[in-house]
């Protein structure tokens, strides 16, 4: 039989924990359920995130191994079909919804669904990402500077999984003149990977439109040092009046 393939959602579990209430003589324990969204990421590996009053997973995710999982959590698959999920279709609705309008320029709109989906998550990384180009578009930079920083709290809106998507925010940035709310994002990004060379690319394209050329040129290189292969990069360096970079080392 073939591998299983991961991750996994499980749906959601509940935990159960005793509190101290109260404090000397009405002092009393209880018993406290939260509810946790499930994910197995490998054999011997779980990932549990916390549900928000909305029934939607949101906020820090954490990985647990599988003996503190077998032990301390129990499944709820009323809890997920009746409450989650309808959450979840909801949400991914807005989401597209929203994303849909942005395409189509009706940015008024746009931002109406994607304000809509952060009420149900506000920690939303789509929904977040899809209103900062709004903001963007909009040239509405107070709006804008909060949804960039609610972005640079977010670890999650920097793994592998959103690289497409936080690059093209940081393009969008980039391209209706926010360069340094540009340039925060994308060196955000280089502390969960510093060896992505698009990334790096993305910082050159900023600083030549900045006009800082010896900033552009680095950052090229940089790029090739990644990827000596990198056509667009090797371009870009011949248009700096630079040349491209040898095979394995930076011009």
């Amino acid at each position: 039989m073939a591998d299983e393939s991961y991750p996994v959602i499980l749906g959601v579990y509940s935990l159960q924990r005793e509190t101290d209430i109260g404090m000397g003589g009405t002092a009393s324990r209880q018993n406290q359920t939260t509810y946790w969204y499930v994910r197995k990421m490998a054999a011997d590996r779980y990932e549990v995130q916390p549900l928000n009053v909305h029934h939607v997973p949101s906020g820090l995710r954490r990985e647990i191994e599988e003996l503190e999982f077998l032990k301390q959590y129990v499944p709820e698959p009323a809890y997920y079909r009746t409450n989650t999920v309808p959450a979840l279709k909801t949400l991914a609705r807005k989401i597209a919804e929203g994303e849909s309008f942005f395409a189509d320029g009706r940015l008024d709109d746009a931002e109406k669904q994607f304000l809509k989906a952060l009420m149900i998550d506000e920690l939303n990384v789509q929904a977040n990402f899809g209103l900062g180009e709004v903001y963007s578009e909009k040239k509405d930079f107070i709006k804008l500077k909060k949804v960039i920083d609610t972005l640079l709290g977010l670890d999650e809106a920097f793994k592998e999984e959103q690289r497409g998507r936080f690059n093209q925010f940081g393009i969008c940035l980039r391209k209706n003149g926010h360069y340094d709310e540009s340039l925060r994002f994308y060196s955000r990004s280089l502390e969960f990977n510093d060896r992505d060379e698009h990334v790096y690319f993305n910082i050159a394209r900023v600083h030549f439109d900045k006009g800082d050329k010896d900033s552009c040129v680095e950052h090229l290189r940089k790029a090739l040092q990644i990827n000596p292969g990198f056509k667009e990069a090797m371009k870009f360096l011949r248009f700096c009046g630079v040349g491209s970079a040898p095979q394995g080392a930076p011009a």
